[in-house]
């Protein structure tokens, strides 16, 4: 964890110019049709704000977190030049107390800097933080990716599989659960044949 603390992504997050672009993902931007209008959507550990952006401009209530004050104020500056509005919040999402049952979504992108017994936390927090019938978009790296080393962590156990996914959201609606690769260009920060893999989930009704 020491190697994501909030150190490294203020660093990260330093230069000037939008280190994975100013837009959203292929995959957010692809399968945004499953979210209801105007859903009201969390989007945690959102770094420089281009997928919580790209949100906004669909006309969905937004509340995004990132615990690096860079991450944050670049967010603002990009939704700003946007013209769109979206609640930041500055949290960390391994220590926050996550609001239960408040979103219709959450979309989390590139979210892999927890080791796994962290990363169950996240996953159980996320599924709480949706309301019954509401949705969890995840999208990430398969262990495939540490071939490419286009981007994320060049760490094993921090990376997915579709078997893991798939355990993490046992009794959850299966929309789309898949490994594939691709080509990225998103900004200087994740270029080039990427191994991904998306899932989204529906929260059983209660």
């Amino acid at each position: 964890m020491a190697k994501f603390d909030v150190g490294f992504w203020d660093e990260k997050f330093e230069p000037d110019h939008f280190v994975y672009g100013e837009e959203a993902t292929v995959f957010l931007r692809e399968q945004a049709h499953h979210l209801a209008p105007k859903s009201h959507i969390l989007v945690p550990a959102d770094g420089e704000g281009r997928n919580s952006v790209f949100l906004a401009s669909l006309g969905h209530s937004i509340v995004a977190t990132d615990r690096s004050d860079r991450g944050l104020a670049k967010a603002r500056r990009l939704a700003e030049s946007k013209s769109v509005e979206v609640d930041y919040r500055k949290r960390d999402i391994h220590s926050w107390e996550w609001p239960k049952a408040a979103f219709d979504a959450v979309v989390a992108i590139f979210i892999q800097f927890s080791e796994p017994k962290m990363r169950s936390y996240v996953f159980d927090q996320m599924q709480k933080a949706v309301r019954p019938g509401g949705l969890v978009f995840l999208h990430g790296y398969t262990q495939k990716q540490l071939e490419y080393g286009t981007g994320g962590p060049p760490v094993l156990d921090h990376l997915y599989t579709e078997e893991l996914l798939q355990a993490s959201f046992t009794g959850w609606q299966m929309l789309r659960l898949e490994a594939y690769e691709r080509v990225l260009e998103e900004g200087t920060g994740h270029v080039g044949q990427s191994a991904l893999i998306d899932l989204i989930a529906r929260r059983p009704a209660d």
